[in-house]
């Protein structure tokens, strides 16, 4: 089912155009909450094993996600090790936080080879298949983007990619290493001024990663009070959910885009995978432009 959505090579590595998202695993409720309550450890592990028994071979993650009592990358290890050979799995490196949560300076050039290992020895692995460098307010990242270069020549990186950047950005990096994905904010009615970068992407060759394709301007916390009513309505015609439309959609915007949705619900992980065999017709998809438009 995973595979009616088709396929992206990222770098070397052929994955399906729809992942899962690992960040809300570690918790209940938003991302990164203060004092977040600590989420179901058996029912994450059941999540991510049925992902993968549907398909699921890229999983997205980060050494930054845990909660009080465990981290994704744990869970990661305990539910799918030993790896399926097929198996992609993207993490994140530059945002950092101390022990209780709190948010720490951004990794400097230097910190970044420990995050690496750090990542490494929590996912149980020699090599990480992909390294997204997160940005924070840089405007170069040359010496960042260097740093990880050097890890991916030592073999402790396959490929890399970046996440939260711009145009300006891919450029830089280009000139160092080549990048495989680029990894921003993006969905239906939220940021329409990446529309171009996102196809910027796709003519050459990188793959888009949206983050928040289903939530949108609602982020870690969900859609929000209201649903548009141009989404509901082809939702219905469909017998779809709102967030099968949006990640339809996404899916849509080009064969380069990959969706990576996160959940600790069976029901809504059986849900999202669907999303990927949706067919809107060309008169759903000008509507949904029209409403991303705004």
């Amino acid at each position: 089912m995973v595979a009616d959505a088709g396929t992206w090579t990222l770098g070397d590595l052929p994955v399906n155009r729809v992942g899962f998202g690992a960040m809300r695993l570690p918790q209940r409720g938003p991302a990164f909450a203060p004092q977040a309550a600590p989420g179901d450890r058996d029912q994450a592990i059941k999540v991510l094993r049925r992902a993968v028994e549907l398909g699921v071979n890229h999983i997205d993650t980060a050494a930054f996600y845990f909660s009080s009592l465990r981290s994704a990358n744990e869970l990661i290890n305990t539910a799918l090790s030993p790896y399926p050979d097929d198996l992609v799995i993207a993490t994140k490196v530059g945002p950092r936080r101390d022990t209780s949560g709190g948010w720490l300076s951004p990794a400097t050039p230097e910190q970044l080879r420990g995050d690496v290992q750090e990542n490494l020895r929590q996912l149980g692995r020699d090599h990480l298949d992909l390294v997204n460098l997160r940005l924070s307010r840089q405007d170069s990242i040359t010496d960042h983007f260097g740093a990880l270069a050097d890890l991916r020549d030592a073999g402790l990186i396959r490929h890399l990619g970046l996440s939260n950047v711009h145009a300006t950005h891919l450029a830089q990096a280009q000139e160092i290493a080549p990048v495989a994905c680029v990894q921003n904010a993006y969905g239906l009615g939220h940021r329409p001024e990446e529309d171009q970068f996102v196809r910027a992407c796709g003519e050459q060759g990188v793959a888009f990663v949206p983050f928040f394709a289903i939530a949108g301007a609602g982020r870690e916390a969900g859609v929000g009070d209201g649903e548009h009513e141009d989404v509901l309505a082809i939702a219905r015609t469909h017998q779809a959910t709102p967030a099968q439309i949006r990640l339809a959609w996404a899916l849509h915007r080009g064969p380069h885009v990959l969706v990576i949705p996160g959940t600790g619900d069976l029901g809504h992980l059986a849900d999202n995978i669907a999303a990927g065999a949706l067919r809107l017709p060309q008169e759903d998809l000008a509507r949904l432009d029209a409403a991303h438009s705004g």
